[in-house]
C-alpha cells in the first residue's frame, strides 16, 4: 500500500491555499516548502505545507 499522500500547499504570506501535491510520508518527514507564483499576492512566495 502505498503511503503517498495529498497535501495544501498555502502561501506564507496572504495565507490562501493554491496548490496541492503529494509527498511520501514515510521516507520525508518534515513540512514542505516550496517557491510558488501566488496569484493573489501577484508574485513569487514561499508556500508551505498546511493542515487539511
Amino acid at each position: 500500500m502505498s503511503q503517498d499522500r495529498l497535501i495544501k500547499l498555502g502561501c506564507k504570506d496572504c495565507k490562501r491555499i493554491n496548490y496541492w501535491s503529494q509527498k511520501n510520508r514515510r521516507k520525508v518527514e518534515r513540512k514542505i516548502e516550496l517557491s510558488k507564483f501566488c496569484k493573489w499576492c501577484g508574485k513569487q512566495t514561499v508556500h508551505k505545507e498546511v493542515k487539511k
